[in-house]
């Protein structure tokens, strides 16, 4: 639904009784249910996250044990503190396949926007970027003397492309937006995308964490936008200790950005500009990876993982 494929890298999705699979993405499988008669339903979709990591376009090896449980289990915590903004995708987290249970939800079937709907509560990453060359992200104009970690003066909506497999995203103008999905649909998106990061906060807070950033999906539904795929988790965002908040340089997190900080490293040895794949991540750093997902699912829920199955 969201995931752009990497048939080289994923694992080979499981097969799964009473489902066809459909579809991989870098980190999500796809399945179909099939009616008694065997024909593929046309209105539900099974939405499995693996363990797969993906960092810059590409799938690492190996896996991080339990981080599909932790995204799954995470995202359906978050579709209930987020009911009252916008409704979801998700029919049921219990009629699922033992084999797949607890990192699987069956949804709705939707037509997806084919935009990235991204919101900025601090200026990092991407958006640092963009706005060292010309003081704008996707088009908006920030103020002058932002660093690394600054807070904005309010979450700015700063969309981005769906790029083809193996291509990177780009960021579009809300105008671009627009063009792509109408005004009506991009003013939607826009608002719901802030409301989400702001709701996000207000909560967040009180756990201790910022969330600097955050992608969501929509997809469509008699003409109404429909929160999909995942919300706030590890992947999607990025999530900073608020104790530890200091602008100026990189901030600690509880994402994936400990991986690709490792992946720029000296230790690594390896040029994501090139044509070699990503290295194989060392042990130490697999474990520290599941047990910050694991920490910021516990900080913010206030409950203990339960890994699946």
């Amino acid at each position: 639904m969201s995931e752009h494929p990497d048939p080289s890298s994923a694992s080979p999705a499981p097969e799964l009784p009473g489902y066809r699979h459909v579809y991989s993405g870098k980190v999500r499988d796809l399945y179909a249910p099939l009616d008694p008669s065997g024909a593929v339903r046309e209105d539900l979709l099974l939405l499995v996250a693996s363990d797969r990591i993906s960092a810059f376009d590409h799938v690492l090896q190996p896996a991080i044990p339990d981080k599909g449980a932790v995204l799954t289990q995470l995202s359906l915590w978050w579709f209930d503190q987020l009911a009252d903004l916008v409704p979801n995708h998700v029919v049921s987290a219990t009629e699922v396949p033992d084999e797949v249970r607890g990192r699987a939800v069956l949804v709705r079937r939707l037509s997806m926007l084919p935009v990235e709907c991204v919101a900025r509560a601090y200026l990092t990453g991407g958006g640092l970027r963009e706005y060292r060359a010309d003081g704008r992200v996707s088009g908006v104009q920030l103020p002058g003397g932002l660093v690394d970690g600054s807070r904005l003066p309010e979450p700015v909506f700063t969309p981005s492309t769906k790029a083809p497999a193996g291509e990177h995203d780009e960021p579009m103008t809300y105008a671009q937006v627009e063009e792509t999905i109408g005004p009506d649909l991009a003013a939607a998106a826009r608002d719901l995308t802030i409301a989400i990061l702001a709701r996000g906060n207000e909560i967040a807070a009180e756990r201790g964490i910022l969330i600097a950033d955050t992608k969501v999906e929509f997809g469509v539904e008699e003409g109404r936008l429909i929160l999909a795929d995942e919300v706030l988790t590890p992947d999607s965002s990025r999530f900073w200790p608020a104790e530890q908040w200091e602008p100026g340089h990189p901030q600690p997190s509880f994402d994936k950005e400990f991986v690709r900080e490792w992946l720029t490293s000296p230790e690594a040895g390896w040029d994501r500009t090139g044509d070699t794949p990503p290295p194989v991540l060392p042990e130490d750093v697999v474990e520290r990876t599941r047990a910050k997902y694991i920490e910021a699912y516990e900080r913010l829920t206030g409950r203990a993982f339960v890994p699946a199955g």
